[in-house]
């Protein structure tokens, strides 16, 4: 399954785009990172963050970003307190542990009865 992103904050910022020079538009957001599969869900410690402009739909790259948007940034970048990273096993993860105990207690005890 492809991994998808939680969004954990989303910020309007009253700075002007370097694209449109509109100061409505920009969106800060900052997403982690969900993964599921057959046998566990994940929330994994890892941040991404975009800053979109919702008034001319371009995505603003750090390398285009002014003085006063990196300062911002930072700032909300610190001010962001993420999900706690955590792994949590699914029904068919706990029934095939279960199952593999109990074989390997059985051979256990097979040996041990062998031996006496």
């Amino acid at each position: 399954m492809p991994d998808k992103f939680i969004t954990i904050k989303e910020v309007i910022l009253k700075n002007n785009c370097p694209e449109c020079y509109n100061s409505e538009g920009l969106r800060l957001t900052f997403k982690q990172r969900f993964v599921e599969t057959k046998f566990y869900k994940s929330i994994t410690p890892g941040i991404e963050h975009e800053i979109m402009c919702k008034n001319c739909n371009s995505i603003i790259y750090p390398v285009q970003w002014t003085d006063d948007i990196e300062l911002v940034f930072k700032y909300h970048h610190k001010a962001m307190v993420p999900k706690k990273g955590a792994t949590y096993l699914k029904k068919i993860s706990w029934v095939i542990i279960g199952a593999v105990g109990f074989i390997l207690i059985a051979i256990i005890v097979a040996i041990i009865y062998a031996y006496l």
